[in-house]
């Protein structure tokens, strides 16, 4: 019709309906909007800086007042990586999913799919789960999404195992496995178990709580960085071959070029860029998990499908016979080394450091073997630094002491602390 708006009024019905009291209830409708843009406005994030400008990034405050929690965890480490085999045990079969050494998060979905190929091998209705680490817990869910019935037992619930004292980020290659004791198949099977769990952790993000993430993690140093080139030391002759325990870093398998198709990649910074006091800043983005929400997420959904968990002590292989589920998948972790007397496992101490959470400074940082990772439920700390140098991946291998020392934790914010800085000369 002629002379009508895009909301079907004339210029005159407009006029009359602003003179009387829906005009005015519209008006104050007006004001309210424009009201709430302006706050939009303010409250909203800047703008993404243009190229060549430097990235604005609220410094994270690394004194130790801030610091709230210091944890401890073994990695159970094996040299030809995570044990995927299965025996008997009477009339049971056991299928074991355990010795991931740094690698039980990242690698959980896919050594879950892995282990459940060989418990469907036997077209079980139900199935038993011992363990609620991460790696127990995501398995029992997976078992029930392929359509099983799932009880685990375990002696605690996630949120009191040693996965809960990780630093929870993507990590699928750390210190799961030994080069030469693994073999050369081990890699292709490794990539399975990766690429499964890029895969799942992918459809977590978004989701409520956000239990999975990506955030900005940036390499500082303050020489030029190079590619690492990872050598044998020809002075050690000792080595898990030998000594049964690796004595070098170039004993790992190092396989993330195997993904790295799929997982974005560093690239550095040029120096209008670098918002950081330090002569050299690369840059990636990380995938890591919020423990809180990702536990609360597995567990609701554990329950959601009739899941149930038993509290339940095992003292050895025998009592897995007990259970009424002849079909069992072995999650145990580091327990597995008492539990099922397995030797190979290799203690591997990991400890973190927590300090408040400091939602406005969403990044990581690593600087002089010092890391630090901004999560919902804290900042998370890790000081790999060793006198009389960084170890690498040998650092914590063969140390099974769980005891927290919070010094170590003090004396990294203490190195990296400075890179927060204003530069010498200018903010």
């Amino acid at each position: 019709m002629a002379g009508r708006s895009q909301f079907g009024l004339s210029a005159l019905e407009r006029r009359a309906l602003l003179k009387g009291s829906l005009g005015a209830a519209a008006f104050a409708g007006m004001q309210s909007y424009a009201s709430a843009a302006k706050i939009a406005e303010v409250t909203a994030p800047p703008p993404m800086p243009l190229p060549g400008r430097k990235v604005a990034l609220v410094p994270l405050r690394v004194t130790p007042d801030q610091l709230i929690d210091v944890k401890c965890c073994i990695r159970p480490f094996r040299a030809a990586g995570p044990n995927l085999g299965t025996q008997m045990i009477g009339d049971t079969l056991v299928v074991h999913n355990y010795g991931h050494g740094g690698s039980g998060w990242s690698l959980s979905w896919g050594s879950a799919d892995v282990a459940l190929g060989k418990a469907l091998s036997v077209l079980p209705k139900e199935i038993a789960v011992v363990g609620c680490g991460i790696v127990g817990l995501t398995t029992a869910v997976l078992a029930q999404q392929y359509g099983l019935k799932v009880t685990i037992y375990a002696r605690d619930m996630i949120q009191r195992t040693r996965s809960f004292r990780a630093s929870g980020s993507f990590t699928p290659s750390s210190r799961v496995a030994l080069t030469e004791p693994a073999g050369p198949e081990f890699g292709d099977l490794w990539e399975r178990m990766a690429r499964f769990s890029w895969k799942a952790f992918r459809t977590c993000i978004g989701l409520p709580g956000n239990p999975v993430e990506f955030q900005d993690n940036y390499g500082l140093s303050d020489t030029p960085p190079q590619r690492r080139v990872r050598e044998p030391n020809p002075a050690i002759t000792d080595s898990y071959a030998t000594r049964g325990i690796p004595f070098q870093e170039t004993e790992f398998a190092h396989l993330d070029d195997r993904i790295k198709d799929i997982v974005p990649q560093s690239s550095l910074l040029p120096p209008e860029e670098n918002p950081f006091n330090a002569a050299y800043a690369s840059r990636t983005s990380h995938m890591y998990f919020n423990f809180a929400s990702y536990g609360h997420m597995l567990l609701t959904e554990f329950f959601g499908r009739g899941g149930q968990f038993v509290m339940r002590d095992f003292h050895g292989p025998a009592d897995y016979a007990k259970l009424k589920e002849k079909v069992v998948i072995n999650c145990t972790g580091y327990a597995a080394r008492d539990l099922w007397q397995d030797k190979t496992i290799i203690p591997v101490r990991g400890q973190t450091g927590w300090l408040v959470p400091q939602p406005d400074s969403h990044y990581a940082v690593r600087y002089k073997n010092v890391m630090l990772m901004s999560k919902a439920d804290g900042v998370c700390v890790m000081n790999n630094n060793s006198i009389p140098e960084d170890l690498g991946d040998m650092f914590g291998v063969g140390n099974s002491m769980e005891l927290p020392n919070p010094a170590d934790i003090q004396a990294g914010l203490k190195l990296i602390a400075p890179v927060f800085a204003p530069p010498v000369g200018g903010a």
